[in-house]
């Protein structure tokens, strides 16, 4: 096998575990994806896919981190969540990772909640704040993947054309 081919395999699989981080809080998902496209031009000689093209996938790369921060505060600022919310939404994704899909739907959930809980002891405002912050990280998984795929697809499409 070429090293050429090698390189070509290396950067699908960067890119593949990249839309797996982009859901997965574990693994940093658009550096990842934009580290595989980057390889992926470099291996062919930056032939199809030159400087441009990689500026607008690394603003995207960029761009998909601050939606990461800005969903999960949004989402928790607008119930209205306590420092200790954040943190333990944080505390409860990376607790949820040891228990696969259930752990990583229910862990920011259930951090956010019970640190409100921690600090104001109003079961109901917990389960809002609790609420409130899942959907943030639901919406920011979304759009994170959304721009990962639109890396992918402009990558694919200035490749092609």
């Amino acid at each position: 096998m070429s090293a050429e081919v090698l390189l070509f395999v290396l950067a699908a699989l960067l890119v593949a575990i990249g839309l797996a981080g982009t859901v997965l809080p574990a693994l940093p998902g658009a550096p990842l994806v934009f580290a595989g496209l980057l390889l992926a031009a470099w291996a062919d000689g930056f032939a199809h896919v030159g400087a441009r093209t990689l500026a607008v996938l690394a603003a995207l790369a960029v761009a998909s981190l601050g939606v990461d921060v800005a969903a999960t505060a949004l989402g928790a600022r607008r119930a209205g969540a306590s420092p200790r919310a954040l943190a333990g939404a944080a505390l409860g994704t990376l607790v949820g990772l040891f228990f696969g899909i259930p752990g990583l739907l229910l862990g920011p959930f259930l951090g956010a909640a019970l640190g409100e809980w921690t600090a104001r002891r109003e079961l109901g405002r917990a389960g809002r704040v609790g609420l409130a912050t899942w959907l943030g990280l639901l919406l920011g998984s979304a759009a994170r993947l959304a721009l990962a795929f639109t890396m992918v697809g402009i990558f694919v499409a200035v490749w092609w054309l």
